[in-house]
């Protein structure tokens, strides 16, 4: 009883119980739209289909800096499966970037060179409708896919070459060297024109699918369950961060955005109160904390989702349904019901997709 009312224990349950009040106060109801009515505030919150045609692909995805043609598109497709941009030539782009899985590799954290994983134990995030994001990586550190395209190349634990070793590889290959000259009117291949050409083709890597078509006007395309999580998924904030054409990728936030006491009184008993040691709501492997070491991370693209477990940066999370469940209390502060959460995971299974044939 003694160390049940010793100062330190009642201040934790104290703020414990303030800092639990959001989930323990009862959810605000939740609007009921028609189908119409959903669709209409779905688009005038930023929620838009892909594109169907090349010609509005370009008006969406289009890089001044890297204009898009066809035949650099070609070029970019080539070498986006091209295994000589790994040392040992093992390795293409397409080893971490499965299109036919997902845009990813369904690791908890990514193999290059010699079986090598990532010191941080990062994923690898979607390549898919990634152009449409603002940034890349998991700390934003990129701005645009080309530049994006010359990080795992160099990475020594994912494909292991340098600029140089790459210029020199490509250009013993008269054939690429003429291809690009026509594409780029240089006389020899450079490393900067390789990461365009891969970025040209990944800004062609967007998907269309069920959540297009009822935004596009068929009512019919998703359920009726789908609906209330996509109703859910606009009423309780979750799109004020995965929003945009590819529903994320457009900022950078905190995560965990919410904690909880409960989460770090731990052992309080024996023999000495014991705090949490993950900042995160699941283990932390790899020590990986964002943008400046400041929980700060790149909000994931929620397109295909459904395909692209494990989840968060480290792939410490399994199931979809505990994502959401993580997300909900975490950042939104309101922990979903087991049918909230049946409802959110119907509705993210709308936004898988096949490749648009640009």
């Amino acid at each position: 009883m003694k160390k049940l009312l010793h100062p330190i224990a009642i201040t934790f349950y104290v703020l414990a119980l303030i800092t639990s009040l959001p989930l323990i106060l009862p959810n605000k109801s939740i609007k009921k739209y028609s189908d119409n009515e959903l669709r209409e505030v779905a688009l005038s919150r930023d929620m838009s289909a892909v594109p169907k045609s090349y010609e509005e692909l370009l008006k969406v995805v289009d890089n001044p800096q890297n204009p898009l043609s066809r035949e650099k598109i070609a070029l970019g497709k080539e070498l986006f499966f091209d295994t000589r941009l790994s040392r040992d030539k093992t390795i293409s782009c397409a080893s971490c970037h499965n299109l036919k899985e997902g845009g990813d590799d369904n690791l908890p954290t990514a193999i290059g060179f010699h079986g090598r994983a990532n010191p941080f134990h990062l994923n690898s995030p979607t390549v898919l409708n990634s152009a449409l994001a603002k940034a890349q990586f998991w700390n934003g550190r990129a701005k645009d896919v080309e530049e994006q395209a010359g990080g795992p190349v160099q990475a020594p634990f994912e494909m292991n070459m340098t600029p140089k070793e790459v210029e020199q590889r490509l250009n013993s290959d008269t054939k690429l060297v003429d291809r690009f000259k026509k594409i780029f009117h240089k006389e020899h291949i450079t490393f900067e024109n390789v990461r365009k050409a891969i970025g040209a083709y990944e800004r062609t890597l967007l998907t269309r699918g069920a959540y297009d078509r009822f935004l596009d006007g068929d009512n019919n395309a998703i359920s009726a369950s789908a609906k209330r999580g996509m109703t859910l998924f606009i009423e309780k904030g979750c799109k004020g961060c995965h929003t945009g054409m590819s529903v994320g990728g457009q900022s950078i936030q905190k995560f965990p955005l919410r904690r909880y006491f409960s989460d770090y009184i731990g052992i309080i008993f024996e023999p000495n109160i014991r705090i949490k040691e993950s900042p995160f709501p699941f283990e932390n492997r790899g020590g990986f904390l964002g943008k400046d070491d400041n929980l700060r991370f790149r909000v994931p693209i929620l397109r295909n989702i459904t395909k692209t477990a494990p989840y968060f940066h480290n792939g410490s999370v399994d199931k979809l349904e505990e994502a959401v469940r993580i997300m909900s209390k975490y950042q939104i502060g309101q922990e979903f019901s087991k049918e909230q959460i049946a409802d959110m995971v119907e509705f993210l299974k709308t936004l898988e997709g096949e490749l648009v044939k640009y």
